[in-house]
């Protein structure tokens, strides 16, 4: 098992592309969930210097619940359709926020907070968390980051949930 996380392309498709092998290896053999995203969330944030929060947040009973993450303190409870990542969740697609501001029914758990992207994790045809990362920089993340995150998203979907 891989104990760090050594990234050396400043290209941000290259970083992602880095990163999951690492990822993979990080986890691989662990049962722990929580242990597994806590470590997830800690090389995420070597990957995506731009972020000012990345962390997960865990489906139950039709509602979010926060999990580990990175990052000030966060909202704890999200219910499905609500905010971005209660968006992601209930419409089980990644959403890429430019600008919180703009986004209407974003919850604000940061003030600083500019941009946003969630990704939904998705097992069995259902969401189980969402994988969420936001910024003080407005337009943070793009297409790039949300192809990058799809296969960490999908890394996460096979844990036991």
């Amino acid at each position: 098992m891989s104990e760090s996380v050594a990234l050396e392309s400043t290209d941000k498709a290259a970083r992602y592309a880095e990163l999951l092998p690492q990822l993979a290896s990080l986890v691989e053999g662990e049962p722990d969930l929580v242990a597994n995203l806590a470590n997830l969330t800690a090389a995420l944030r070597v990957c995506v210097p731009s972020a000012s929060w990345i962390g997960f947040y865990i489906a139950r009973q039709g509602e979010l619940v926060l999990g580990p993450f990175q990052g000030n303190v966060a909202c704890v409870r999200i219910k499905f359709g609500k905010g971005v990542c209660g968006t992601a969740a209930a419409e089980q697609r990644t959403v890429i926020v430019p600008d919180v501001e703009l986004f209407p029914g974003h919850i604000a758990c940061d003030t600083g907070s500019r941009s946003e992207i969630v990704v939904p994790i998705v097992r069995a045809g259902a969401v189980v968390a969402v994988l969420d990362l936001d910024s003080y920089d407005l337009a943070a993340f793009d297409d790039i980051d949300a192809a990058g995150l799809a296969p960490i998203a999908a890394l996460a979907a096979q844990f036991a949930w």
